[in-house]
């Protein structure tokens, strides 16, 4: 981890010391940082891709279910800024609608193109905003929404996070849960950096690797969505397996903002082993809303 990124949390130390928690817990918590990378429409980061413009894809890929959100390059999003191991080179696509699934299904997609692979311009637009079927979801709301979608460059600006969530899954299973292991203060640490982050991390609308958060400050949003992809798999008899709720990872998160959502936030998920190997086709995304 860069050490200015540690420096940046200072203020969280103060805090989390002012308020009574031992020094060893509080840097054990701090110890958990991972970088991460948000991408902000202004500033003079380097350019790192868009939200929007035209959708092109290899001429023997599938029309996407759902409609593009942003288009990122590889090559821009180090893994020593995002802490993700992402291709090398090549563009990644997120695909999304911020709008309730059923059984655990996604609510996007992730498509990845490798350099040099021939592309065409696909419309597509409204095959992803009413479905292939006509009956996804409500047209008049979802177009509505959909106009709404940010349509810029995005640059890149470091940042660090720490886990916003105190408590996780028990390993027996069923709805009890524990707190973080070897955190027993978990709850006022969450607390403190729900609090100072604001102050500390770059305020951007989309955000690469690190921790997920949403409304819910309790559990991880990464688990639940590794929770919803399970659910939905078994709705699939013929699906194969998917690696535990502990083995996948934040991909990116959009912070949504539009009217209509307002606070609600879409999550990309990924297996981390498929991460490494540059599998894309079983990412999920969760949408979490709190009108």
């Amino acid at each position: 981890m860069n050490p200015d990124l540690i420096n940046r949390l200072t203020p969280f130390r103060e805090e989390a010391l002012g308020r009574g928690i031992p020094p060893e817990d509080v840097d054990r918590w701090i110890a958990t940082a991972r970088p991460s990378g948000t991408l902000v429409t202004s500033g003079d980061g380097p350019v790192a891709g868009r939200f929007g413009g035209p959708l092109l894809l290899p001429a023997d890929a599938p029309d996407p279910w759902f409609p593009l959100l942003a288009t990122l390059d590889c090559a821009a999003l180090p893994e020593s800024t995002t802490g993700l191991q992402l291709p090398p080179d090549g563009r990644l696509l997120l695909f999304g609608f911020p709008e309730m699934t059923y059984y655990g299904g996604s609510a996007g997609e992730v498509v990845y193109i490798p350099e040099g692979t021939p592309v065409e311009e696909r419309n597509t637009k409204y095959a992803c905003i009413y479905g292939a079927e006509g009956d996804q979801f409500d047209s008049t709301d979802t177009l509505a929404i959909y106009e709404q979608f940010p349509q810029e460059e995005l640059r890149l600006a470091p940042d660090v996070s720490l886990p916003h969530h105190f408590l996780v899954r028990s390993p027996e299973g069923g709805d009890e849960t524990v707190t973080l292991p070897g955190h027993p203060r978990a709850w006022d640490l969450a607390e403190v950096w729900n609090e100072t982050y604001g102050d500390i991390v770059v305020d951007g609308p989309l955000h690469i690797g690190g921790y997920a958060f949403h409304e819910c400050t309790e559990t991880d949003p990464v688990t639940d969505a590794a929770e919803d992809a399970e659910e939905s798999r078994r709705h699939r008899p013929d699906a194969p397996e998917l690696p535990a709720p502990g083995e996948w990872t934040l991909l990116a998160q959009w912070d949504i903002g539009l009217n209509g959502r307002e606070g609600s936030t879409l999550h990309w998920v990924i297996p981390r082993q498929d991460l490494a190997t540059r599998r894309f086709d079983r990412a999920h995304v969760s949408f979490s809303w709190n009108p």
